[in-house]
C-alpha cells in the first residue's frame, strides 16, 4: 500500500479533523469501514494516539514504536512501514493546519477476502488513521481544580490473559460499564481495581499515587502508557522515588496526592476518589510540578517531530 496522498479537499474542509484511508485524504465524517470489517464486528483491531503540541508531534518514535508492537501481537501487518506512517501522519496533519491536534493511528483486521472464511488469516489487514482538535481526557476546566474519580464497585480490569493491557485495544466492556457507574455517581471519570483489589487504570489513561517523594504506579493489568513513561522519566530526573507494583485500593487511599497521565492532557490531578479528598481537595505540589515540566518535555527539540504546514 503507498502513502501517497491524493489530495481532493481544502485545508478549510479539514480544520475540524480529517481521515487517511487508503491514501487519500477527506474529512472526518466522510471516514468510514465497510461493515463486514472484523475490526468493527470482532473488535479485532488495534491503535495508537499521538499528540501534536504547538505544532510538532510529542514523542513520536515512541508511540510508532508501540503501535508497532500492538500490530506484531496481533499478528497485523497492513504492508506499510513505520516510515510511511509517519508520512501518512505527517500529511493528515499537514493538510489540517491543526498545530495541537489528537492524532490517531489504527489497523484493523479488515474484510475477509474468503466469503464465508473465519480464518483471520483471510481478512486484508488496514491502516488508516484520523485527527482532530487536541482531546482532554479531563476537561482543562475540572483538571484545574482537580477531577474526581469513581472506584468501579460493579466491574474490573479484564484479565492480561484474556486481553493484553500492553496492546492498545478497543476492548472497552469494562471501562464502559465503569464509566456508566461513575457518571451515576456524579465523578468526572473511573478508575478500575483488579481481580485482586488493585489499582490497574481508567479509560484513556494511567494512574499514579505520591506518598512523600516517591511515585507509585501498577505493574500489571495496565497499558505502559508513553505520558505515564514521560512522568517516569521527567521524576527520575527530578529525584524522586519511582516504584511500579502493586498498588493496595487500602494504600492507594492512604496517598498525599493522586493524579492521572494521559496523551489528552499530560499530568492531570485528581483530588476525590469516591469520599477521600486528597491534598486539601487541590491539585497537589508534586503533581503541579510535574504537570509544568510535562508541557516543559514537549518544548525540548528531542522529544519534537515538527510538521511540515503547508504554506
Amino acid at each position: 500500500m503507498s502513502s501517497t496522498v491524493d489530495v481532493r479537499v481544502t485545508i478549510s474542509d479539514l480544520s475540524n479533523g480529517a481521515a487517511w484511508m487508503g491514501g487519500r485524504l477527506m474529512p472526518i465524517s466522510e471516514a468510514a469501514l465497510p461493515v463486514t470489517d472484523w475490526g468493527l464486528i470482532h473488535s479485532d483491531i488495534t491503535y495508537d494516539v499521538v499528540p501534536v503540541l504547538d505544532g510538532a508531534f510529542f514523542r513520536l518514535p515512541h508511540y510508532l514504536a508501540r503501535f508497532r508492537r500492538s500490530m506484531d501481537e496481533l499478528r497485523l501487518d497492513p504492508g506499510l512501514s513505520d516510515e510511511e506512517m509517519e508520512d501518512a501522519l505527517q500529511s493528515l496533519v499537514a493538510a489540517t493546519g491543526l498545530r495541537k491536534a489528537y492524532v490517531a493511528m489504527v489497523t484493523s483486521r479488515g474484510v475477509n477476502q474468503v466469503p464465508g472464511s473465519r480464518d483471520p488469516r483471510d481478512c486484508k489487514n488496514q491502516f488508516f488513521a484520523w485527527c482532530v482538535p487536541y482531546v482532554h481526557v479531563i476537561r482543562p476546566e475540572i483538571a484545574e481544580r482537580g477531577a474526581h474519580v469513581h472506584i468501579a464497585k460493579t466491574v474490573h480490569r479484564i484479565s492480561p490473559g484474556s486481553v493484553n493491557p500492553k496492546v492498545k485495544n478497543y476492548h472497552w466492556g469494562d471501562f464502559t460499564k465503569g464509566l456508566f457507574e461513575a457518571k451515576d455517581h456524579g465523578a468526572e471519570t473511573v478508575i478500575l481495581l483488579d481481580d485482586d483489589g488493585n489499582v490497574t487504570e481508567g479509560p484513556g489513561f494511567n494512574v499514579f499515587a505520591v506518598k512523600g517523594r516517591t511515585l507509585v504506579t501498577a505493574e500489571s493489568g495496565v497499558l505502559e502508557g508513553i505520558s505515564r513513561q514521560t512522568v517516569l522519566d521527567i521524576a527520575a530526573e527530578q529525584g524522586l522515588e519511582i516504584e511500579i507494583r502493586a498498588l493496595a485500593l487500602s494504600e492507594f487511599f492512604e496517598s498525599d496526592e493522586v493524579f492521572i497521565t494521559t496523551s489528552g492532557g499530560g499530568v492531570a490531578p485528581v483530588t476525590r476518589v469516591d469520599d477521600r479528598i486528597f491534598s486539601n481537595d487541590a491539585p497537589g505540589p508534586i503533581t503541579t510540578a510535574l504537570h509544568k515540566a510535562y508541557f516543559e518535555w514537549a518544548a525540548r527539540p528531542e522529544n519534537r517531530t515538527e510538521i511540515s504546514y503547508r504554506d
